[in-house]
């Protein structure tokens, strides 16, 4: 399953009510709750309350944990409770594709740069680049890396004649607001991508095109430049 697919049928589990009310509730509460709890305060059976509980832990929506709340230990003492609380992974769905958070590490790392002195041009190319071989280090290693690298981030690249042209733009929101920041730091970014992967034969360009990526990866013309 694509962590896409799995996300949306993990967020797809709340469209049950009962199930809903049931996470809602654990959620709202101060710490983890049994079964009991859950189904008192829902008004289902227990066996009811069961069910859907573990359907959420399974879609990774709750987090399991077992505890005496007696606080007996020992013969005598007990099975431990099966307590649910709320998973600390986090669920979004986007479509088109966006990558806001990567941006955000990106653009934090260069303000810690900046503020130690670091030149600001200086200091976002450098997060781009930091983040960029921190990506592609969690790539597998078979076929052609770039394609797999650019499409897992949302660039959606097509090959054309020219080069690859990233039909959508992870950060596009962003890159409306700020365009020559967040265009500046996402070519950097793919550049970074190019260089971790060893890919000397292309090199990221910025062409700006309405409805698309404003970066394009195309063949190195002279050594070492950077357009």
């Amino acid at each position: 399953m694509t962590d896409l697919a799995a996300t949306v049928e993990g967020i797809g589990a709340l469209a049950e009510p009962v199930r809903r009310a049931l996470y809602d509730f654990v959620v709202a509460s101060r710490g983890p709750v049994g079964r009991e709890e859950a189904a008192e305060a829902v008004g289902v059976p227990v066996h009811t309350a069961k069910f859907h509980l573990d359907r959420l832990a399974e879609d990774g929506l709750l987090d399991v944990e077992f505890q005496r709340r007696t606080g007996r230990t020992g013969p005598g003492a007990g099975r431990p409770a099966k307590l649910y609380r709320r998973s600390t992974q986090e669920f979004a769905v986007s479509l088109p594709p966006r990558h806001y958070d990567l941006a955000g590490r990106i653009l934090a790392d260069a303000v810690e740069r900046a503020a130690a002195g670091v030149p600001l041009d200086g200091a976002l190319r450098a997060a781009a680049e930091r983040a960029a071989y921190r990506v592609v280090e969690t790539v597998p290693t078979d076929g052609d890396r770039l394609p797999q690298v650019l499409t897992g981030l949302g660039y959606e690249p097509r090959e054309e004649e020219a080069g690859l042209r990233l039909v959508n733009c992870p950060f596009h929101s962003m890159a409306a607001e700020h365009t020559a920041l967040v265009c500046g730091v996402n070519r950097d970014f793919v550049q970074g991508v190019l260089d971790a992967l060893g890919r000397g034969d292309v090199q990221a360009r910025l062409t700006p095109t309405p409805g698309q990526c404003c970066v394009t990866v195309v063949p190195t013309t002279d050594v070492g430049a950077r357009a």
